[in-house]
């Protein structure tokens, strides 16, 4: 493992473990807010930047993305994505500890997973981490958009069968993950600096769709689909569109493991609570 390297996942732990502290905090503070609409975006935006609550979480989550951004312009898309989606244990561990509950025995079993996958993940970095060939511009295009789509359908399927903060932590994420693989394919520089664009779009309209959500369903519920959605996608991404190699021979078959078992963590704690 390089020098780059071993800073980017200091950095991808930094910005994970930030961003799911910000996320209850900001959910904590949208539970007490009045009701936000998307059909009166100013006056829903007024009242979550007057609250000091949920400006102090979107400030840690402002400093997790920096160190997000950082990361993502030394190490690949699908390495620093890995690293992310173990956040969300630390999302299911801080929640617990807040709400003085114990966590239910799936979401201990994802915890566990989402642990095993990260030491994997460190593992396969023997083989080292390249950056790929960088994707094909149309390509990543119809990805985005792709992605765009499947948002806004799974929004109205959610107020269409009622399961509304569901929908909203799901096209959330699939927001997210178009801001993520955005912000991989802007640091390359030269005209690529365009993907800028939807950088905002989608961290934009993630954002909104994840204080929505907060307001219809727990904070584990909304920001775990999200988390889920945030980081599988991207990691496909990183393989199937940017090009970016995994090792050959054993250290390939660990580096698989640690996504399956990353991913599947993810939907272990993603799973709808109770509450």
């Amino acid at each position: 493992m390089t020098a780059e390297t071993g800073i980017a996942v200091a950095l991808a732990l930094a910005s994970t473990t930030l961003t799911n502290v910000a996320y209850l905090r900001e959910h904590d503070a949208v539970a007490t807010l009045p009701e936000l609409s998307a059909a009166h975006p100013l006056r829903s935006a007024k009242h979550l930047l007057t609250d000091r609550g949920w400006l102090r979480g979107f400030a840690l989550e402002s400093t997790g993305f920096a160190l997000y951004v950082v990361a993502l312009a030394l190490a690949p898309l699908t390495l620093v994505q890995s690293l992310a989606a173990g956040g969300i244990g630390v999302l299911a561990f801080v929640s617990a500890r807040v709400g003085g509950r114990a966590l239910p025995r799936h979401e201990v079993v994802g915890v566990v997973v989402s642990i095993i996958g990260l030491v994997a993940l460190a593992v396969s970095l023997a083989g080292g981490s390249g950056e790929g060939s960088g994707g094909n511009v149309v390509s990543i295009e119809l990805w985005l958009a792709g992605t765009a789509a499947a948002a806004l359908v799974v929004v109205a399927l959610g107020r269409r069968f009622g399961a509304v903060a569901v929908s909203e932590g799901i096209a959330g994420g699939l927001f997210f993950s178009i801001g993520d693989v955005s912000v991989k394919v802007a640091t390359q520089g030269g005209g690529r600096a365009a993907f800028g664009l939807t950088v905002v779009l989608g961290y934009g309209l993630g954002t909104a769709l994840l204080q929505l959500g907060y307001q219809h369903g727990g904070a584990l519920t909304v920001a775990g689909l999200a988390t889920l959605f945030t980081n599988a996608l991207p990691i496909a991404a990183g393989t199937l569109v940017l090009g970016e190699p995994v090792p050959q021979g054993a250290l390939r078959a660990v580096r698989i493991l640690a996504y399956v078992a990353v991913t599947a963590g993810a939907i272990l704690l993603a799973r709808r609570s109770r509450r």
